[in-house]
C-alpha cells in the first residue's frame, strides 16, 4: 500500500498526496528553531510579539516545504528516486502528482517566503534582509542550481547553519530588534540534532546516492564513521546546554542534559540498525529527539521570566 493511501490498492486523495509531498515529519526542523528563538526573545523582553513570531514561523515553513518539493521533483527527474527506494514514498517518482505541479508548488512556497522576507525586512531593518535573503537562497540551492548542496558533503553544515543558528537568530532579531550571542548558541544546539536527521537520511540512501554521483558526507565517511558522527551530534547537542547556560548566565538550559540518556539510547539503536527501511524509524525518532531537546531548552530559557 502506498504511504498515505487509504484501503489497500487505493490511491491517496489529492490532499493526502500533497500532504505526503511536503514531508510533514520534517517540518519540526523548521518549527523547533523558530519556537526556540521566540523563547529566547521572551526570556529577554518578558513579552511575546505574536505577529513577528507568526511571520517567522510561516517563512521558515515555506522554505522547508519549498526545499522538500524541489528535492522530490529533482530526484525523480534525475532518476535518483524510483518506486524501489527504501525511504518514504516520493510523489513525483511514484506518479502521485505531476512533476510540473510539484515544481510550481515549490516555486510558490519560495515566492511566499520572499514576500514574508520583505515584510520581515520592513520590521527588522537591513540585518533582516541578509538573514532572509541567505535563508531563501540556501533553501533554493539545496536541490537546485549547478551544484546542489544535497549532492555534496556540506548538507549537514547547511542544516546546522540554517535550521539552527540562522533560524533562531532570525526569529530573535525579528522579535527583539537586535542580535544575541545567546540566540546563536541556542541555534547551534538545536541545529545539531537537525543535522543528525539529514545524516541518517543520507546514511540510509548511500547506495542510491553513490550510484547517482552524489558525494554526501555519509558516503565519504563510510557506514561506521557515519554512525559515530551521528552519536557525536546527539551527545554534543545535550552537552551544549552547558555552553548556553554560561552565555545566558542561567542554570535553566542545563535541563537539556537530561536528554543525554535518550541520545545514547538512540545512538545505540542507530549503530545496530542495518542499512535499509529500518532507518526510516530512526530518522523519525531523531526528529522527535530534536523536538524534545528544543522543549527542554525552551523551558530552561523561560525559567524565571
Amino acid at each position: 500500500m502506498t504511504a498515505g493511501s487509504g484501503p489497500a490498492g487505493a490511491a491517496p486523495t489529492p490532499a493526502a498526496a500533497w500532504w505526503l509531498a511536503i514531508r510533514p515529519k520534517t517540518l519540526t526542523m523548521a518549527i523547533v528553531p523558530v519556537l526556540t528563538g521566540a523563547a529566547a526573545a521572551l526570556s529577554v523582553t518578558g513579552s511575546f510579539a505574536a505577529p513577528q513570531f507568526l511571520l517567522a514561523l510561516s517563512a521558515a515553513l515555506a522554505i522547508q516545504i519549498g526545499t522538500n518539493l524541489f528535492n522530490d521533483w529533482r530526484d525523480a527527474r534525475t532518476g535518483l528516486d524510483t518506486v524501489d527506494r527504501i525511504g518514504p514514498t516520493r510523489v513525483t517518482a511514484s506518479g502521485l502528482i505531476a512533476p510540473d505541479a510539484v515544481k510550481r508548488m515549490a516555486y510558490a512556497a519560495f515566492l511566499y517566503a520572499a514576500a514574508a522576507g520583505a515584510l520581515a525586512v520592513a520590521i527588522g531593518g537591513p540585518a533582516m534582509a541578509v538573514i532572509a535573503a541567505t535563508s531563501i537562497v540556501a533553501g533554493y540551492c539545496y536541490s537546485r542550481g549547478p551544484w546542489p548542496i544535497s549532492d555534496s558533503p556540506f548538507g549537514e553544515v547547511f542544516v546546522l547553519a540554517f535550521f539552527g543558528g540562522v533560524a533562531v537568530l532570525g526569529t530573535y532579531w525579528l522579535m527583539v530588534g537586535t542580535w544575541s550571542l545567546a540566540a546563536i548558541v541556542c541555534g547551534l544546539q538545536i541545529g545539531l540534532p537537525a543535522a543528525a536527521v539529514l545524516l541518517v537520511n543520507n546514511h540510509r540512501d548511500r547506495e542510491g546516492d553513490a550510484a547517482s554521483g552524489r558525494r554526501t558526507l555519509a558516503i565519504l565517511l563510510g557506514p561506521d564513521a557515519t554512525r559515530r558522527l551521528y552519536r557525536l551530534f546527539l551527545v554534543a547537542a545535550c552537552l551544549f546546554g552547558v555552553v548556553v547556560a554560561v552565555v545566558t548566565r542561567s542554570f535553566g538550559p542545563l535541563a537539556t542534559l537530561t536528554a543525554l540518556p535518550l541520545a545514547l539510547s538512540l545512538s545505540r539503536d542507530m549503530a545496530a540498525e542495518p542499512i535499509g527501511r529500518g532507518l526510516n524509524a530512526i530518522l523519525a525518532r531523531t526528529a522527535q529527539f530534536q523536538a524534545v531537546l528544543g522543549g527542554l531548552l525552551m523551558i530552561g530559557l523561560l525559567i524565571g521570566v
